[in-house]
């Protein structure tokens, strides 16, 4: 196989799938590692010291190891759906700042023991109290338009994507029943896009001297 850039990646990951997502559009194939975050293979931490997903290696030895950076790299290359107008930097802020601040203290609350202070029951529910009300304030703005940016996915759309998918998916019962019709709907939307079934195909894990697998359009 022609070398290809290298992407570390987690298929459940919410930041490796944004920026599988964003590589998938622009068109650029890579050679795919699939991570086991439990068993992780030496050569990640090689590439990149923080050892987490997802990491690209460009052909000339050049490491991007941040989800976002690999996006607007991407999408620097080429950027056929013009994603790049709604890179909305104040929305994905706040995705990635507060809201994921209070997803994973929802999701994964045993983590955060000296912070539950022995009620996690309570503390869950607190945080996902919290993320709610970030998804309000998205589904008011998705009751003006389709998209977070206007009638057509853009950048930020894909950035927050995975994130509140995965909110949903904590207790997919309780999420259908509030009051988010829009979000609900933009959510479905994605789950239901050729892109999202294009990048979510289950890989065995990567190891040294496994053949290499192309990922990409």
């Amino acid at each position: 196989m022609t070398a290809l850039p290298i992407l570390y990646s987690f298929r459940r990951c919410p930041y490796a799938m944004r920026a599988r997502m964003a590589l998938w559009t622009a068109g650029i194939a890579v050679e795919l590692r699939e991570v086991k975050l439990a068993a992780k293979p030496p050569q990640l931490a090689e590439a990149s010291p923080k050892a987490t997903v997802p990491v690209l290696v460009l052909t000339g030895g050049t490491v991007v190891d941040e989800s976002l950076a690999i996006m607007r790299w991407a999408l620097a290359q080429n950027d056929p759906e013009g994603w790049l107008a709604g890179d909305d930097a104040a929305l994905i802020s706040r995705n990635d700042g507060p809201f994921k601040h209070h997803l994973d203290r929802y999701k994964y609350p045993n983590r955060y023991p000296e912070e539950a202070a022995g009620d996690e029951a309570t503390f869950r529910l607190d945080h996902r109290t919290h993320g709610l009300s970030v998804l309000l304030d998205l589904d008011a703005r998705l009751g003006m338009s389709a998209y977070l940016r206007g009638d057509r996915p853009t950048l930020a759309d894909i950035a927050l994507f995975p994130f509140i998918r995965q909110f949903a998916n904590t207790d997919r019962d309780w999420f259908d029943a509030q009051g988010l019709p829009h979000v609900q709907e933009w959510l479905e939307r994605h789950l239901a896009s050729d892109l999202f079934k294009a990048v979510m195909p289950k890989f065995t894990p990567w190891q040294a001297g496994d053949a290499p697998i192309r990922f990409g359009p």
